[in-house]
């Protein structure tokens, strides 16, 4: 993959999840704060808990920190996929998120 595709791709991920963060406050008591600064996006939760979800370009990465551990994503060209094979970005996103903010909270 280029490095154009790779960018493409990654923020198209990154616009994903503010959307994400946009529509689970607007439909629901998620109370989720989501920054954004460059390649990378912060979620902070109603108990200051955060996941930061930040792009790895020399790797052609995305990168995630929560509680749950750091994690990292290649796009396999239809789903970015965890390196160690525990699954796909968004569920994944999504367990991490329902765990920190205590309710179930889906990112798609």
């Amino acid at each position: 993959m280029t490095d154009t595709e790779y960018l493409d791709h990654a923020e198209a991920a990154l616009s994903r999840i503010e959307a994400s963060c946009d529509r689970l406050n607007d439909d629901g008591d998620a109370d989720l704060d989501n920054q954004r600064v460059g390649g990378m996006v912060t979620i902070t939760f109603a108990n200051k808990s955060q996941i930061i979800v930040n792009l790895q370009k020399p790797l052609q990465e995305v990168w995630v920190a929560a509680k749950a551990g750091g994690f990292h994503y290649k796009f396999d060209g239809e789903r970015w996929m965890d390196t160690k094979g525990n699954g796909e970005l968004f569920e994944n996103l999504s367990r991490y998120a329902s765990e920190q903010g205590g309710t179930p909270l889906v990112f798609s």
